[in-house]
C-alpha cells in the first residue's frame, strides 16, 4: 500500500496558507464536461474557504473560459479561484466544450496523477474529484473503468470499495461498473463475508464507533423465503451469519432491497450492502441527489467525489448543479481533520 512523507500538509505548494485549515486538491475533472464549472461555482458560492484550502488541479486557461461562458466576473475569478489552481497547462487547442476525446481524458488523468503525488508529498490532506469520463480516459490508454480502480492503482491498493455518503445513509457496493448479468454472479458468499468486514471496519474508523449494518437482498422481497430466486439462502444469508457468529460483526439482513435504503437514510443503521451498482445509486440519488457524496473506502488518502456523471449535455451552459461538488470538498475536509485529530 501507498504511503506517503510526513510533513507539514501544504506547505510545499500554499506555503503558510496551509499551516492550519486542511489542504483539500480539487481535480478538475473532464474538462469538456461540467467538472470546470461546478468547481468554480463551488469555491465562489459553497463556504469551501472557510472549512479548507482549496488545491484545484487543472487548466487555467480551461477554468478562464468556462468563467466566461457561465457569467462569472473576471475580478471575483482573479481574487477567489485563481490563487489557488495549479495549471497543469494539459489542454491544447482543440478541445471543445461537451465533447468528449482522448484529448481531455487524459487532461482529466493527469489531474488524478498529480494529486495522488501531492498526497504522497505531503502537500495536500485529501482530494476531492470532479467527474471524469470512463470513455475518454479510455480513448487516452487509461484501462480504468473509473475513478476507484485508477485511484487503487496508483496507491498500490489492492483491497477497496465504492461507497455513497447521503446524510445517515451509507451504502457500500459490492460491485461497481460491470454489467448486471456479471454483477448477479459476483453475489457469493465469500465475497461478501469479505465486503462485510471491510465495511465494519472502515466504517468503524470513519465515525469512531462499532457500527450496525445491513445487507440488501438481491431477489425482489430479498427472494421471499426462495420463492424469487435461491440467492438469499445459498449465499447471502450464510455470508452474514458467518460474519455474526465467526467475526462478532453487528450485521443482519438480507432486507427488501425496496426499503433497506430508507431505513438505513431514517439513522436505523450506520451503512448498507447492496448487491450491485444501481441498486446502491437509484437509492441514493432519489434520497439525495446533489447533497450525496461517492467515498473511496480503503484507500490510504481520503478521497471524496460527486454523485453524478460529466453531463456533457449541458456543459457550458451555466445551469449545472454544484451543490455535490461543494459537499464533496467539505467532507473531504471533514475527514481530513478528523484523521488529524485521531494521529495526534
Amino acid at each position: 500500500m501507498e504511503t506517503r512523507e510526513r510533513g507539514s500538509a501544504g506547505q510545499g505548494i500554499l506555503g503558510a496558507e496551509g499551516r492550519g485549515l486542511p489542504v483539500i486538491a480539487i481535480t478538475m475533472g473532464d474538462p469538456a464536461g461540467i467538472g470546470p464549472e461546478i468547481v468554480l461555482k463551488s469555491l465562489i458560492e459553497g463556504g469551501i474557504g472557510d472549512v479548507c484550502v482549496p488545491l484545484v488541479i487543472g487548466d487555467k486557461e480551461v477554468l478562464e473560459h468556462t468563467a466566461e461562458q457561465i457569467g462569472i466576473d473576471p475580478a471575483e475569478l482573479n481574487d477567489k479561484i485563481l490563487p489557488f489552481v495549479l495549471d497543469l497547462k494539459n489542454v491544447a487547442e482543440g478541445w471543445v466544450s461537451g465533447v468528449e476525446s482522448g484529448l481531455t481524458g487524459k487532461a482529466s488523468a493527469e489531474y488524478i496523477e498529480k494529486a495522488v503525488e501531492l498526497w504522497r508529498l505531503g502537500d495536500v490532506d485529501a482530494i476531492a474529484t470532479a467527474p471524469i469520463s470512463k470513455n475518454a480516459i479510455s480513448m487516452a490508454g487509461y484501462p480504468f473503468p473509473g475513478h476507484t480502480e485508477f485511484l487503487a492503482s496508483l496507491t498500490d491498493t489492492k483491497e477497496f470499495a465504492m461507497s455513497f455518503f447521503a446524510d445517515d445513509l451509507r451504502v457500500v457496493l459490492l460491485s461497481t461498473h460491470v454489467s448486471l448479468r456479471n454483477a448477479i454472479e459476483l453475489v457469493k458468499r465469500r465475497s461478501l463475508v469479505d465486503l462485510i468486514e471491510f465495511s465494519a471496519k472502515q466504517l468503524s474508523g470513519l465515525l469512531h464507533r462499532d457500527v450496525k449494518l445491513a445487507v440488501a437482498g438481491l431477489n425482489p422481497h430479498a427472494s421471499e423465503n426462495g420463492m424469487f430466486g435461491d440467492e438469499e439462502s445459498r449465499e447471502i444469508i450464510p455470508a452474514i451469519e458467518e460474519c455474526r457468529d465467526r467475526l462478532g460483526i453487528d450485521v443482519s439482513g438480507p432486507f427488501s432491497p425496496d426499503t433497506i435504503f430508507l431505513r438505513g437514510y431514517r439513522g436505523e443503521f450506520d451503512g448498507v450492502i447492496a448487491c450491485y451498482h444501481d441498486q446502491a445509486t437509484i437509492a441514493v440519488k432519489s434520497l439525495s441527489f446533489g447533497s450525496s457524496v461517492n467515498v473511496t473506502l480503503g484507500l490510504p488518502l481520503i478521497r471524496t467525489s460527486v454523485d453524478h456523471g460529466t453531463a456533457f449535455d449541458i456543459a457550458g451552459k451555466g445551469i449545472a448543479e454544484a451543490s455535490s461538488m461543494s459537499t464533496a470538498i467539505k467532507l473531504a475536509a471533514k475527514l481530513a481533520i478528523d484523521s488529524r485529530a485521531r494521529e495526534k
